[in-house]
Formats: structure tokens, sequence, C-alpha cells
């Protein structure tokens, strides 16, 4: 299968919310709200949407990137929160997650983003290089975040001095989409 990935158009929007809701299943209605607040806060402050599309056009992955802040002992820090990601369930188990998301990082690390926090499966991401943040000093947003799940991903901006709590954004909060349920 031939696969390329780029930039979401809002052409895409579309297909992206028929995938996330097929690959999110009972959750699938939530992931689209959450989708639709966060694309007007990544746009104003960084953030990335991409979709992987197969060689018929059809969009078959979408992961999204929006801003968090890192609340350091001495100042702001803006960071990316991968959230969410999703595969067409008929191309899972075939690398498109991997590719979407490493091919964001590569992004993100030429805009001199420090660092990229999620919530998730450590089986899965620690794959493409994620570590678990609360061993590295970071505290989670939210106690409902077991451990193990709350990730980092540095990137070569990332400095020794950035340490703290990772701050959402509002959508996350109003969607009450924090915490893996």
């Amino acid at each position: 299968m031939l696969m390329s990935i780029r930039e979401a158009r809002p052409s895409d929007f579309a297909a992206v919310d028929e995938v996330e809701q097929e690959a999110f299943g009972d959750h699938g209605t939530l992931v689209v709200n959450l989708i639709h607040a966060l694309r007007p806060v990544g746009s104003e402050r960084g953030g990335l949407e991409l979709v992987a599309e197969d060689d018929d056009g059809r969009v078959v992955g979408h992961v999204l990137f929006s801003a968090g802040l890192l609340d350091a002992p001495s100042r702001l820090v803006p960071v990316q929160v991968l959230s969410p990601i999703a595969v067409s369930p008929d191309r899972q188990g075939m690398g498109i997650g991997k590719q979407l998301i490493t091919h964001g990082a590569q992004i993100l690390g030429a805009r001199r983003v420090p660092a990229i926090f999620l919530e998730g499966d450590p089986g899965f991401y620690s794959r493409v290089g994620f570590v678990q943040a609360g061993d590295r000093g970071f505290r989670k947003p939210s106690l409902r975040i077991p451990d193990e799940a709350f990730q980092l991903l540095p990137l070569p901006a990332f400095e020794p001095w950035m340490s703290g709590t990772l701050v959402y954004a509002d959508p996350f909060w109003t969607l009450d989409a924090v915490g893996l349920r």
C-alpha cells in the first residue's frame, strides 16, 4: 500500500471525523468534539494536524498536535500535546500511526517545539521514542491520568531546566476529555 502524509485541509475534516469515530467506537463522538474544539486553539498557537492518505486518496489516519503549556519554575514553556491519533480499523497494524507521529515530531522539531506530551499506551508510544514523563520529573495535568500513561517525547530544542506541570488547553477540560477511561 502506498501512502502519503500531509497537513490536513478543511476538505479532509469529514473524513477525519469518520476515521476517528470508527477507531474510537463508543468514545468517537467525544473525540470528534475534542478535535473540533482544539482546531482553533491549534491554529492560533502552533498546532499541527496531519492525515495519512492511501494511494486512492482515502484518508486512513489522522493525528492532532495541539498547544499546551509546561508550567516550569522559571516561566511557561509552549509545548505540544498529541491527542488524538487514529487509524482506520481496516488499516491498523500497518505502521500508519507510527509514521504520523514520526512525521509530526520532525515538523514540530523543526519549529523548535521542545517537547510533545500525551497520555496513552506506553507499549505503543515507546516504539516512537516516548518515555514516561513522571520518571523525568514532570507532573501530569490530572490525577485521572495513570502514571505510566503520562508520556513525553523530548525534541532537539528541549533543555534540562524545562520541567514542571503540563497544562492542557481548555477544550480538554470543557469536554472532560482528560484521563484514560
